[in-house]
């Protein structure tokens, strides 16, 4: 993530309604309600496509600093994407039941909600969170 990854005041109803096609429109919504309950946070626009949920303020060894968000996701062209900050590599066993998906560093890629089990989505987006709360405390 770049430094232009900062919370804007764009309305998140807005950037997700107008996302192509329905069925990933249909599956932001519904990602965004699940995050919004698993939080407790309001959704809030970071930069131009991701929609993030609560915050951080992260300083490392090497003196970078910055602020960014606990849990979000983005609509992107080829998959859905879905931040987990601390990282997937910890999650082998919930990730082997999850069903259709790819990783990356800190991003769980998923071409639809259809293809995965949404029990256990909630349950890595709820240890990414507490994981993330062991490094990072909530103030």
């Amino acid at each position: 993530m770049s430094i232009k990854t900062i919370p804007t005041s764009k309305s998140v109803s807005k950037f997700l309604d107008s996302i192509e096609p329905v069925e990933r429109r249909e599956d932001c919504f519904a990602i965004q309600n699940l995050m919004k309950s698993i939080t407790g946070k309001m959704p809030v626009m970071w930069g131009d496509s991701i929609v993030g949920f609560g915050n951080y303020h992260y300083k490392y060894d090497s003196g970078h600093e910055g602020d960014f968000f606990r849990t979000g996701f983005s609509p992107r062209k080829a998959a859905l994407t879905v931040y987990i900050m601390p990282g997937y590599q910890n999650y082998g066993k919930l990730l082997e039941r999850l069903g259709k998906h790819k990783t990356g560093k800190s991003c769980l890629y998923i071409k639809k909600l259809s293809d995965i089990d949404m029990k256990i989505l909630k349950e890595l987006i709820r240890q990414g969170l507490s994981d993330l709360e062991k490094i990072y405390p909530s103030n």
